[in-house]
């Protein structure tokens, strides 16, 4: 009989942001998101320059747990879901942990999306989800081998989930999905008529 092994498999972590134990009040999280929107002058104009739809603080802010106490708790949380991503990836750190580098926020309306991209010089890449009303873009991941694939047939649509080339991850609201940062994804248009709100963020090692 022959065998049939997955080899290098591509992990996600998801998670309740509550599941450590420190709840975040979800209500003052999307509060401080939108007041932040609309004071940061800078990164609004950054958007329009850029075209990018909606607000995003990553360009402007780079102190969100400072200016924040609802970021900083935040953090802390997020510590300790990275730290347990950390130890199912077997990572060898050497005595160091991984720490935060940068934390924004992410404002999308009815038509935004997010390009494929990855996250360059960062270990650990994710997003909690702050309001995900109905008909809300799920989060797209791509098959890190697609560039290597060359002449390879298309899978069937009903081709087994770790075969698929494109998996959608539609996450809930206090939700924190962690990811490689290599790992290729995207955010499709929103088609809902209400803002989608998330927090991403990136951790580094050294």
């Amino acid at each position: 009989m022959p065998t049939i092994d997955s080899l290098f498999v591509t992990r996600l972590y998801r998670a309740g942001l509550a599941e450590t134990g420190s709840p975040i009040d979800a209500a003052e999280l999307e509060n401080s998101c939108l007041v932040i929107a609309e004071d940061d002058e800078a990164g609004q104009d950054w958007c329009e320059a850029n075209g990018y739809p909606g607000y995003t603080s990553y360009a402007s802010l780079s102190d969100l747990p400072w200016r924040f106490p609802i970021f900083a708790d935040l953090v802390k949380v997020l510590d300790a879901h990275v730290a347990a991503f950390v130890e199912d990836l077997e990572f060898d750190l050497d005595g160091k942990a991984l720490k935060l580098e940068d934390i924004w926020i992410n404002i999308l309306p009815e038509g935004g999306m997010h390009a494929s991209h990855i996250h360059p010089h960062s270990v650990i890449s994710g997003t909690t989800y702050v309001a995900m009303p109905d008909g809300a873009s799920a989060l797209k991941l791509e098959d890190p081998r697609s560039a290597r694939m060359m002449a390879s047939p298309t899978r069937k649509k009903e081709a087994r989930r770790d075969l698929q080339p494109f998996i959608y991850v539609k996450p809930e609201v206090g939700e924190v999905l962690l990811w490689e940062s290599w790992l290729r994804h995207e955010v499709p248009m929103n088609m809902a008529e209400d803002e989608r709100i998330s927090v991403s963020f990136n951790y580094g090692w050294g």
